[in-house]
């Protein structure tokens, strides 16, 4: 499904199949959410009472992704979609915008005030749209998924509200965490090179200067100038590790190595970071707890801090 019309006579088809489907009426709430950062949030709010069906898996990048044919039966289907939103799902905004006037579809990271936001270095008025990254800005996104929730479910709302406080609780732990570790940090050593700049507000909440290869979109190019810039400043301050992206091609961060090993600097990969996806289903780090737990403990023993192999609580599996 590539265009718009496409989209729009798909929706109107699943709409007519499902109205005519005697599963409609569910008991328990079934929602669609693209991200695994997006789907896991609402799973923790939601509770056992709301079914959550992930678009985007482990390992798939959202600034490229296009819905399916499955994709869109199972979200003309649901009872509601909640997408990041800020351009991130940059090739499904047509299909949201016409899916929007028959479901509730719910951009959860638009409710944030943009005042909070690292505006886009290329275009006015757009966003960094990284925004899980920082767990004091990703808790602000409950609100907003807690009335989405309760207005499908009213009578849910103060279980909604309970399972929020709990998850703001967890949050509020692992950014303790977080900053701990990553304080630990030399600070000569504070600079995360990584495939594309999706660490700005890791960066602004952690003290890290924050170097992508493309920008803050996988679909930016890196230029044979930018890989030597990076290049002449991993030689220049004697970095040791550089971090590649489970979401992202690796070949660009493994230039840069070469380049620096060909004028005697030995640069190592620091590990493989969660940017735009989580973990594999199932596992500690297929969470948004588990991502942040695990990128933060990968780039602090990386870079020379004193961190537990296992991340904050035991449970890191080397998922990534």
């Amino acid at each position: 499904m590539q265009g718009s019309d496409l989209s729009r006579r798909a929706v109107l088809a699943g709409l007519a199949a499902v109205a005519a489907s005697p599963t409609w009426a569910a008991s328990r709430l079934s929602v669609v959410a693209t991200t695994g950062m997006i789907g896991d949030l609402v799973r923790q709010i939601g509770g056992p009472g709301v079914e959550v069906e992930n678009v985007m898996g482990a390992g798939i990048d959202p600034h490229a992704y296009r819905q399916t044919r499955s994709d869109i039966v199972a979200m003309t289907r649901a009872d509601a979609v909640f997408w990041h939103g800020l351009y991130l799902e940059a090739q499904m905004e047509d299909f949201f915008a016409d899916l929007g006037r028959k479901r509730p579809v719910h951009a959860v990271a638009e409710s944030l005030d943009p005042a909070l936001l690292l505006s886009h270095e290329d275009y006015a008025g757009r966003y960094d749209p990284h925004i899980w990254m920082d767990p004091a800005l990703w808790v602000k996104c409950v609100p907003a998924v807690v009335k989405a929730l309760s207005a499908l479910r009213p009578k849910g709302r103060d279980v909604f509200e309970a399972n929020a406080d709990a998850f703001v609780r967890e949050a509020e732990a692992v950014g303790t965490y977080a900053t701990n570790v990553l304080g630990a940090v030399p600070q000569d050593r504070r600079v995360l090179l990584s495939a594309h700049d999706a660490f700005g507000y890791f960066g602004a909440a952690y003290g890290f200067e924050v170097l992508g290869i493309q920008g803050i979109s996988t679909e930016s190019e890196a230029g044979l100038n930018r890989i030597s810039a990076l290049v002449d400043l991993l030689v220049e301050r004697q970095l040791p590790a550089v971090f590649v992206e489970t979401s992202v091609s690796d070949r660009n961060v493994r230039a840069l190595i070469e380049g620096a090993a060909a004028r005697g600097h030995d640069v190592s990969i620091g590990g493989a970071l969660f940017s735009d996806a989580m973990g594999p289903d199932g596992t500690y780090e297929g969470t948004w707890f588990g991502m942040i737990d695990h990128n933060a403990t990968t780039i602090a023993r990386a870079l020379g801090a004193d961190a537990p192999a296992a991340g904050r609580l035991g449970k890191l599996t080397g998922a990534a």
